[in-house]
């Protein structure tokens, strides 16, 4: 199935009490370029979701934006210094003591003395994110493969299109070209007549030169590469596979044949064939830089 390198996919998903959002969207590119936007925090899953992406695309300029909100989540831990707040309360009984002040210590006015409580952030386990981040990516990458899905169906059926019509002009080609040998042979034996003023015209000269005109601007070869190039071209947009830059290597050997034909016409109509020719593997082209 053909994919167009240009398509966009969401999902939302829960990792814990963590709420996740991941967007992708992507446009043509010569190769794949992958560019993960995800809280600084988190960077430790990017090449997870990076091995995701790189299982669906093989080239185009991917974004990825990975939203975390952890509000819901209760990340802090606090713990106590049990050695630093026994010493506290050992000094303070021992003020008490030697100077013979009350001892009103309190667990808040305790809490206050420094490194008594540590503020801690609760780890994240890496792994259960990465996995519940990659199923979420999945399921953004399922809508964003849809959709590259759809537009590269429109890319095959106009493609397909655009060789029925150069296929049509080849043909026209094939059909005009033996024509344009005997209208040569028909100039040259008017000229040859005019200039022997009556007398009598060698055929044997006539057939010489309208055999060497007619290997010279002979297309064969030319009109058969191209209707195997042609054929090749509609069995790739068969494929399951990637296959951008194989048409696009293809195009340019289509394009070197039409050109090949072009400097060898010498007939008007046939010259207007090949701007036709040309003109649609053109558009192709155009077409192709689309194709993953």
């Amino acid at each position: 199935m053909i994919k167009s390198m240009t398509g966009y996919g969401s999902a939302s998903g829960k990792s814990g009490k963590l709420n996740i959002t991941v967007e992708l969207r992507s446009v043509n590119n010569r190769y794949l370029d992958c560019n993960i936007r995800i809280p600084r925090i988190y960077t430790a899953v990017e090449d997870a979701l990076r091995a995701c992406v790189q299982k669906h695309v093989s080239r185009g300029k991917v974004d990825v934006y990975v939203t975390i909100d952890s509000s819901e989540a209760d990340d802090a831990v606090i713990t106590v210094n049990k050695n630093v707040a026994g010493l506290y309360v050992k000094a303070l009984a021992e003020l008490s003591a030697l100077y013979g002040v009350k001892n009103d210590l309190s667990a808040l006015a305790l809490a206050k003395f420094p490194d008594v409580l540590t503020v801690k952030k609760e780890e994240t386990d890496t792994d259960e994110l990465s996995y519940d981040l990659c199923a979420i990516m999945e399921e953004a990458l399922a809508g964003y493969d849809k959709m590259r899905a759809v537009e590269g169906e429109k890319l095959k059926d106009d493609i397909l299109g655009r060789l029925t019509l150069i296929s049509e002009f080849v043909s026209r080609v094939e059909e005009r070209s033996p024509k344009t040998v005997a209208a040569y042979r028909e100039r040259l034996a008017d000229k040859m007549s005019e200039v022997l003023n009556g007398k009598e015209i060698d055929e044997n000269r006539i057939l010489l030169e309208a055999a060497i005109f007619a290997d010279k601007v002979a297309v064969d070869e030319e009109t058969v590469r191209l209707k195997s190039h042609l054929s090749q071209l509609e069995t790739m947009l068969e494929s399951s596979q990637p296959v951008g830059r194989k048409i696009d290597f293809l195009i340019q050997e289509l394009n070197r044949e039409a050109n090949t034909i072009g400097s060898k016409c010498n007939d008007t109509e046939m010259a207007q064939i090949v701007v036709d020719i040309k003109a649609e593997i053109e558009k192709i082209r155009e077409q192709v830089q689309n194709i993953e």
